[in-house]
């Protein structure tokens, strides 16, 4: 249940109106975690801004994967419907990526070392060993990749918090814990 409510058109925040404005439009409907964080215009605009940011790194399927994995980790319900949703029809991600991405992998090698290395930072906190940054500097990321993987981590685990934290009603196909795969 709901910890607190996901606002109504008319209470958002002034501050907050342009940003949730744009993603309704991009979407297509305001979900409920987006009508949530609006309530806070500094951390909503502070997080959509790094959304933006980060949509530039790397290629979607690998943004999506990590996402899937993080939330994964963070047992985030609410994430894990909307990147298995965004995965599924946007990245295009068939099923079996999907469920191969919340377990911290991927059949592409190249891929497979980012969402390999994007958990070991969310499950070590990011004390990552030599071989883990070497192993995915090895399969092709630069330094500027690694730091665009842990930037994406860093923005998932917010929403991921934010989400375990205020628990909004989901709006996107529910999906089975990965455990149960």
């Amino acid at each position: 249940m709901p910890r607190t409510a996901a606002l109504s058109s008319e209470q958002v925040p002034a501050d907050s109106r342009p940003t949730l404005d744009a993603f309704t439009k991009n979407i297509g409907f305001t979900p409920n975690m987006l009508a949530t964080f609006a309530q806070s215009p500094i951390a909503f605009n502070a997080w959509a801004n790094l959304l933006g940011s980060l949509s530039k790194a790397l290629d979607v399927k690998t943004r999506d994967s990590i996402g899937l994995a993080v939330s994964e980790v963070n047992g985030c319900n609410y994430c894990l419907t909307v990147h298995s949703f965004t995965a599924e029809h946007m990245a295009k991600l068939p099923a079996d990526e999907i469920v191969l991405a919340r377990k911290g992998h991927a059949t592409d090698p190249k891929r497979d070392a980012a969402v390999q290395f994007a958990r070991k930072v969310i499950e070590a906190r990011g004390n990552v060993s030599d071989v883990d940054l070497k192993a995915v500097r090895d399969a092709g990321y630069t330094d500027a990749n690694v730091m665009e993987i842990v930037a994406l981590v860093a923005m998932y685990s917010l929403t991921n918090f934010f989400n375990n934290v205020f628990d909004p009603e989901k709006d996107f196909p529910v999906v089975t814990p990965a455990g149960s795969l």
